[in-house]
């Protein structure tokens, strides 16, 4: 098999009982190339109906699935595991092409998207929940996790290959049934994905695929056969997503936006920080929930750290995707591309210092692409909004501050809770962040704060909404229920 990169496409399908299918809805919208204006294919909005009759399916599947083996549940996992390996730079081509971002960025998502289906497929261990002997005279008590039924995920535009596998291994390795509805912007790679689904040997209906805009959502988020959903997207979506969703008696778990800080101390090894720093908030062109946009500096090394970042920033090269050399890719739409261009003006509106401005790049051969540069702002305010607001885009801004104390403030003062990162020499400066900055996920030395699939992806404050994150044990969590079984053999 030969996975199709070579637009234009077909019409985008959905996945249901095993059968492809054309979504039924009247509405629908094109999917365009960002870095070259082309016309990629069409993706059809699916309707009550298409909804309905993928959760129906699901529910038939599951009466068996869900009492399947265990270790027969994991296999067509590893089988999935091996097809996207096989194909993960076929995948990693379409996903350049509708989405913008680099070649070498569109892999390494596939293969954080890849390391959940390895952990998925520790499941038998996972998924025991203990054994207590003698708990009371002569009772045994044993604890039993079981699925619950069909689940839903609902995934943003900006890593259309690897969200969804933050959730789809772990559904149906729990022995549920799942439903996929992607990012409209940008679903092809998702059907690619699926096509390698239909390969790999899951049961009809057990994975399934419904592509569509907000009323789709809402139709999953209303069905009473849907047992809960997740969602990965911006705070005021995930804000409705889960209050539809549990007004609705679902499980939700709603990973929304951010605002994410670096702290650099006067001890960091202040060349590695920039070179971090840059990559941080530029990779991906900047549209990812884990870019650190905000740089909150030590005063004593505020200036040669700026002169560090600038350096960084002007070496990084803008362009096509699939290009050799490509630092950073498109912006996903022209209106995203206006509205990052908005935030920029407003920044410099509001007084910061624009440092270098990233508005005025060309990609020679792409007229019509997204495109910015790396734009960097200095004296930056708190309450500015380029520091308060999650900006999606290549955009950095920094800010001095007098010692660690004064920067910890700083970062906690963000209604955001999504990730920060710490440069330092000094454990003291470590211990005194990770003790007190108020975020999910906290990365020293580490210009990312990433985890990796065997833990979980944990947001706080108005970066998330529920109580189970995605990935590693949160997921085990969220897709069982668990029984305490309480036994006693009077005559033993």
């Amino acid at each position: 098999m030969t996975i199709d990169t070579s637009p234009p496409w077909d019409d985008v399908r959905n996945y249901v009982d095993g059968e492809w299918r054309t979504p039924s809805g009247t509405d629908g919208r094109a999917v365009t190339d960002p870095a070259t204006g082309e016309a990629l294919t069409r993706v059809g909005f699916s309707s009550a109906t298409d909804v309905d009759e993928a959760v129906r399916a699901g529910q038939a599947a599951f009466e068996t699935w869900g009492s399947t083996p265990v270790e027969e549940r994991i296999q067509p996992l590893f089988e999935l595991k091996r097809l996207l390996e096989d194909h993960q730079d076929e995948l990693a081509e379409v996903l350049v092409r509708e989405h913008g971002k680099t070649f070498d960025e569109a892999k390494g998502e596939l293969r954080r998207g890849i390391e959940n289906v390895e952990v998925a497929c520790g499941v038998p261990t996972t998924m025991q929940a203990g054994h207590l002997p003698n708990a009371a005279p002569d009772i045994d008590e044993t604890a039993v996790r079981k699925p619950l039924g069909v689940f839903t995920a609902i995934t943003p535009f900006n890593f259309p290959g690897m969200i969804p596998l933050w959730f789809l291994p772990y559904a149906v390795a729990t022995g549920n049934a799942f439903v996929l509805k992607p990012s409209e912007q940008d679903p092809v790679v998702a059907e690619r994905i699926f096509e390698l689904v239909d390969r790999a040997g899951f049961p009809d209906g057990v994975v399934q695929l419904v592509n569509g805009g907000v009323e789709t959502v809402n139709h999953l988020l209303d069905h009473d056969g849907v047992h809960g959903a997740s969602f990965v997207g911006s705070t005021p979506v995930a804000r409705e997503i889960y209050e539809r969703a549990a007004a609705n008696g679902k499980r939700v778990q709603a990973q929304g936006g951010a605002k994410n800080h670096i702290i650099v101390t006067e001890t960091a090894d202040l060349e590695f920080a920039a070179r971090k720093t840059v990559s941080s908030a530029c990779a991906c062109a900047g549209e990812r929930c884990l870019a650190n946009d905000v740089v909150v500096v030590e005063r004593a090394v505020y200036d040669e750290f700026v002169d560090l970042v600038l350096d960084e920033a002007r070496d990084r090269t803008v362009g096509y995707g699939l290009d050799d050399g490509t630092d950073i890719g498109a912006l996903i739409t022209p209106e995203h591309e206006t509205r990052v261009r908005d935030m920029i003006a407003a920044g410099v509106d509001e007084g910061a210092e624009l440092l270098l401005d990233g508005r005025d790049v060309t990609v020679e051969g792409y007229p019509d692409g997204n495109f910015l540069g790396p734009t960097v702002f200095g004296d930056v305010d708190p309450s500015m909004s380029i520091a308060r607001e999650e900006i999606f885009g290549p955009v950095l801004g920094l800010l001095s501050v007098a010692d660690i104390d004064e920067a910890v403030d700083v970062l906690n003062r963000s209604d955001f809770g999504n990730a920060a990162s710490l440069f330092t020499g000094s454990g003291a400066d470590a211990r005194t962040v990770r003790h007190e900055a108020d975020v999910g996920n906290l990365g020293v030395n580490a210009g990312t704060a990433a985890p990796m699939a065997f833990f979980h992806f944990g947001g706080w404050k108005d970066s998330f909404f529920g109580d189970l994150h995605a990935q590693g044990e949160d997921m085990i969590h969220f897709y069982t229920d668990t029984m305490t079984y309480i036994e006693r053999w009077p005559d033993a």
